[in-house]
């Protein structure tokens, strides 16, 4: 019986999974911010789930199937897609190269996926000028969505098409399956309003802003547009029935939301549902409002999963290691063409100086 584990490099939570077969054997989640303090926690959970066959690292942006005993330093970069004066920062994006290294001299059979834009189902023309089609931990998540719609309409993988919707405490990221395949992505930023981010930033104000921090990214959402980033979304629902800039928020979200999810079903018109995930999915009143915006494309339905505590995404890492280590669910990786991702987030870039760009951030 294959043993493995998903983990899910969260924004406000680090999710790890463990599968024995259909057997849960891991389910648990940290903090990010403790993990960022305190790495060596990551480290002491895995090696006392040890032995395991397979782990699926937090692979960030995504790295088709290199093995962490062989990352390089230039890979590193392209996980975590940073430049050096973000990366000492007191934030997941700052600890997430001590991460690495700490995976990388583990020992453990540690893995890092691919992200949506280095699947082979997705159409060139679709990946142009592209970076963020959907990260590792959000591809890791449509899988569990392919497992769950397999599972509930009893269907073979193959028959399964519909619509993800990740809706995540910091980003929101839309994307596409169509016969168990995933075909096109909108990512956190590059997509729309998250609870955090702002999604895809208008040109001209990337433009105005010039060389800024990546913490930037994570800015301009819901709870910024609310002008209170510090309130949790529990919080800013209950004020939107009295709060004006709360109503704003909530309204620019949800109307986004429809328009992101209307662009995909052009892709996939043929969707049997839409699925929905996410930290706001587990909020009963964003629930309902995003179901009924939503509801006029497919029926809404919330992803079940397998596990108590950990996100959608980590479950889906789960099913992926456990499958490429030859388990239970090795068809859902057939199906899905997982193991055919390759290349780089950089590959399909055609503006002004891109070369310049590769050659300045990761001697590629």
């Amino acid at each position: 019986m294959i043993r493995a584990i998903g983990i899910d490099p969260g924004t406000l939570s680090f999710d790890v999974c463990g599968l024995e077969g259909n057997h849960l054997f891991l389910d648990r989640t940290i903090s990010s911010a403790e993990l960022v303090a305190k790495p060596e926690v990551l480290m002491d959970m895995l090696q006392l789930a040890a032995p395991v066959d397979m782990i699926v690292g937090p692979s960030g942006y995504g790295l088709p199937w290199v093995r962490a005993q062989d990352i390089t330093s230039e890979q590193m970069k392209l996980i975590i897609l940073s430049e050096e004066r973000d990366r000492g920062q007191n934030t997941i994006v700052g600890g997430m190269h001590g991460i690495l290294q700490m995976l990388k001299e583990s020992g453990l059979p540690v893995c890092f996926a691919p992200a949506v834009i280095h699947l082979s189902t997705v159409p060139v023309h679709r990946k142009v000028n592209r970076i963020d089609m959907g990260t590792a931990d959000k591809l890791c998540a449509v899988a569990l969505g392919i497992w769950d719609q397999s599972h509930h309409l009893e269907i073979d993988y193959h028959e399964t098409s519909f619509i993800y919707v990740e809706l995540g405490g910091a980003f929101t990221a839309v994307m596409a399956v169509e016969a168990g395949k995933v075909v096109d992505g909108l990512g956190g930023t590059a997509g729309c309003i998250g609870y955090l981010s702002s999604g895809a930033m208008d040109g001209e104000l990337a433009y105005l802003l010039g060389s800024f921090h990546k913490e930037i990214l994570c800015s301009g959402g819901v709870a910024y547009i609310a002008g209170k980033p510090q309130l949790s979304p529990e919080e800013l629902v209950a004020l939107a029935q009295s709060d004006a800039r709360c109503r704003l928020a909530w309204e620019a979200f949800l109307e986004g939301l429809v328009k992101y999810v209307a662009a995909e079903m052009s892709i996939v018109p043929s969707s049997r549902e839409i699925l929905i995930s996410g930290r706001l999915s587990r909020i009963e009143e964003i629930t309902y409002k995003v179901s009924r915006r939503l509801s006029a494309f497919a029926p809404v339905r919330k992803v079940k999963g397998f596990a108590r505590v950990t996100k959608e995404a980590a479950q889906g890492a789960a099913l992926i290691a456990e499958g490429v280590a030859g388990g239970s669910h090795k068809k859902l990786i057939e199906v899905m063409g997982l193991c055919e991702a390759s290349g780089t987030v950089l590959d399909h870039l055609y503006v002004k100086d891109a070369e310049a760009l590769r050659q300045k951030l990761f001697d590629l």
